[in-house]
């Protein structure tokens, strides 16, 4: 009883992340699942469950030795989530959808290439597709790993997509980039040919993106990196 009741707050904001996800169209029913680190391992959604049924106590605490604690099971999909946790320390939380046009790409194995800039959202150059495996399998998980390398999003070959955040919210907001970056990538696909940023270009918004969408106080050390933009001048400092 006393673990079902730990960590209230995170998993009351796991469910509410899981409903964020459907009203914001990037999953649909309860196929998707979300994972949060907590001390010695993580919560994760359980099996089977609808969002708008899930109590607290449903969601699925694990260790990280690959156990899990309680009367539910956790989503069929947990050996990814426990694998990206313990190889990526800096995961905190990750977010698996079967959003429409990530998917649509993942069932044609096409990766996002560089053909707008906010490709670098997801670390690289590129968001790849993870080569297909069964669900719920080891394969599927190591798959997903090695394309993830260098990443923090990437599509699933004939599944969807999973991506991952330092907090819940940015995780979700990770989340809704890539399936946005799908979105328009799959109907440019329609018009014609995109045209690819080149390598070049790419590294220096990747360097840029090591400020993006910081404010002033977080910027205190900007000599490493670009900053993201160059601010005006403040006026009233």
């Amino acid at each position: 009883m006393a673990r079902r009741k730990a960590h209230a707050r995170l998993r009351r904001a796991l469910i509410d992340a899981c409903l964020r996800m459907n009203e914001l169209g990037i999953n649909q029913g309860s196929s998707g699942n979300i994972s949060v680190r907590v001390e010695d391992g993580f919560l994760i959604t359980p099996s089977g469950v609808p969002y708008d049924k899930m109590t607290p106590d449903q969601t699925v605490e694990m260790d990280m030795d690959g156990g899990y604690f309680g009367d539910w099971l956790p989503s069929s999909e947990w050996r990814f989530h426990y694998d990206i946790l313990r190889t990526r320390p800096e995961a905190v939380a990750i977010v698996h959808t079967h959003s429409n046009y990530s998917t649509t790409l993942s069932c044609l194995r096409k990766e996002i290439p560089a053909f707008h800039y906010m490709i670098g959202v997801s670390g690289g150059d590129s968001i790849r597709c993870a080569e297909y495996a069964t669900f719920g399998t080891q394969k599927l998980s190591d798959n997903i790993l090695k394309a993830l390398k260098d990443r923090t999003a990437t599509l699933i070959g004939n599944h969807g997509m999973v991506c991952f955040g330092p907090t819940i919210d940015k995780a979700l907001w990770l989340a809704v980039e890539v399936e946005t970056l799908a979105f328009q990538y799959w109907h440019a696909l329609q018009v014609g040919k995109p045209v690819i940023l080149s390598k070049a270009e790419m590294n220096r918004i990747l360097a840029r993106f090591k400020t993006y969408g910081k404010q002033a106080d977080e910027l205190s050390d900007t000599k490493q990196s670009a900053l993201a933009v160059t601010p005006p001048p403040r006026r009233d400092g």
